[in-house]
């Protein structure tokens, strides 16, 4: 039985204030003025565009002022990182009676999340604002899905788990429809609900049968099971629990062949929103995806062995990279082209989660995967910001998504142009970007753990993948604009400064990468045992 301790509270902290801050703000709307006589009218044009502003019949200045909403959002997204690096020193502690854990891979993850949601909220800030579609529901949901994503990272137990994942998903659902006008939002979050429900089964079917086995949803119980040499048929009942586990959590990660929502889903979705999710979602899943592989099913010494899931991972890591890549080399559209290359990530960071099947290069695989995922978070959430501010300009010219229109980037806006190259060269893994030095991590310690085979493809696969993100630098700088057609300035400080930080943390993270390194050594001491 579950005894609640009031201590308990400190070790979710990060999850907390970020609640505490979504309901904060769902509840300043109650106080808000409603304008009188405000009707959205859209005219033809408008109705066919999904980022058209909405045109108003009385005056715009009669709106209830919503812009605090972001900066609320944005002081408990930093005091949810705050809380999460203060820990970071702080010893184990387990929560709730064992269902949850506070140790230094769930805060670095905790924080990873927070810092995301951070540089999002001021990114949307501009975004939502030029296209007058400020409410407070967007930041709430933003900030409930961070809870959530915190909360995964700490569960140890699958009925936490899942309900942890339904708070983060069913808000990440919301916000890709947040933009209601247009077809592509809405066909973005049912693609996303239906696939997601059905992983979402998935998961439920591999944690029911996890407790038909053992009479336990907690991992430790899981993995004590496993030690006792159970039965033939237990074993086998376990085997098809940890498949069924892994396939959920994959579908989250976005890893073939669970890959086919990734595409439509992020081309579709708000820009700011799209770069949230890639950098939150994924570090959040792969925390769990972690959890239940090492921790509850990679005992050395247990029935099944470390090679009951090593092997298959490694597998999937392969196809993972091979498809990507090859399927972001026709995109010419830049948000579909970074889906595609989501897909590519996930192999690489399915390369760390195989390198930890072996034991000995588990604590270098914990901080090669740590290290990639704050890595990929910053300059994901960089590049969609920029994006943001190129659909803003889409939006009010009525352009399409096309390579096409970030030609002559470079003459128009010098700035934003240095930021997106840097991006890309990142994402390709050239140095000195975070990129390189995260990829380098990663497949170091997949030589490590014998799986050079592995980290040779992986390589190959960097290479190919140079094509595509150096086709937009090419765009940017040297393919001349045949309309020239100035950004609209407007509210664009805060993306710029949002922008700005992440160029900041990619170019630290690439020139000195032992400073963020230190905090993933004492994290990954949760798995080197």
């Amino acid at each position: 039985m579950t005894v609640f301790n009031p201590n308990d509270l400190y070790g979710i902290l990060p999850a907390l204030l970020l609640a505490v801050g979504a309901l904060l703000v769902l509840t300043s709307e109650v106080f808000l003025k409603p304008a009188s006589g405000l009707r959205p009218q859209l005219s033809g044009v408008e109705a066919s565009s999904d980022l058209k502003p909405i045109s108003v019949a009385a005056d715009p200045e009669a709106a209830p002022d919503r812009r605090y909403q972001a900066w609320v959002a944005a002081a408990f997204a930093a005091a949810g990182l705050w809380a999460a690096l203060s820990q970071l020193a702080d010893p184990t502690l387990s929560l709730f009676s064992g269902a949850a854990v506070s140790d230094g891979f769930a805060r670095l993850v905790a924080a990873v999340v927070c810092a995301a949601l951070l540089l999002s909220c001021a990114v949307s800030y501009s975004y939502l604002e030029s296209l007058r579609a400020t409410r407070g529901e967007f930041y709430a949901l933003a900030l409930f899905s961070a809870a959530g994503m915190c909360l995964l990272a700490q569960a140890t137990d699958l009925i936490v788990i899942f309900v942890s994942l339904e708070v983060m998903s069913l808000a990440i659902y919301a916000l890709c429809a947040y933009l209601r006008r247009g077809k592509r939002p809405a066909e973005a979050a049912f693609k996303y609900f239906i696939l997601g429900s059905f992983a979402s089964a998935i998961f439920l079917y591999g944690a029911a049968l996890a407790f038909g086995a053992t009479g336990s949803t907690r991992i430790a119980d899981i993995a004590a099971a496993l030690r006792s040499s159970p039965a033939p048929g237990v074993s086998g009942l376990l085997s098809a629990a940890v498949a069924l586990l892994a396939s959920g959590f994959c579908f989250k990660v976005a890893a073939v062949p669970f890959h086919m929502w990734v595409p439509d889903v992020y081309d579709g979705a708000p820009a700011p929103v799209t770069g949230f999710m890639a950098a939150g979602v994924k570090a959040a899943a792969f925390a769990v995806l972690v959890r239940i592989l090492v921790l509850g099913f990679g005992d050395a010494n247990a029935a099944l062995g470390p090679h009951g899931w090593g092997e298959l991972i490694a597998w999937l890591a392969m196809l993972t990279m091979l498809v990507g890549n090859l399927l972001a080399i026709p995109q010419r559209s830049v948000k579909r082209m970074l889906a595609y290359s989501s897909i590519a990530h996930a192999g690489y960071l399915l390369v760390a989660v195989a390198s930890m099947a072996s034991s000995g290069s588990r604590a270098d695989a914990t901080e090669g995967l740590l290290f990639y995922l704050a890595a990929y978070g910053a300059t994901v959430v960089g590049a969609f910001g920029v994006v943001a501010v190129i659909e803003r300009k889409l939006a009010l010219s009525g352009l399409g998504d096309d390579l096409s229109s970030w030609s002559g980037l470079a003459e128009r806006h010098p700035g934003l142009a240095a930021a997106m190259s840097l991006f890309m060269i990142s994402l390709a893994g050239v140095p000195p970007t975070a990129g390189f030095m995260a990829k380098l991590t990663v497949f170091r310690a997949a030589i490590e753990a014998g799986l050079t085979p592995l980290a040779i493809f992986g390589v190959l696969t960097s290479v190919a993948g140079l094509y595509y993100y150096l086709r937009v630098v090419v765009y940017v700088y040297m393919v001349p604009e045949a309309k020239p057609d100035a950004i609209q300035g407007g509210r664009l400080l805060s993306a710029g400064l949002a922008i700005a930080g992440c160029v900041l943390i990619v170019l630290w993270m690439g020139v000195q990468p032992g400073s963020f390194a230190a905090l993933t050594q004492s994290a990954a001491a949760a798995f080197s045992r």
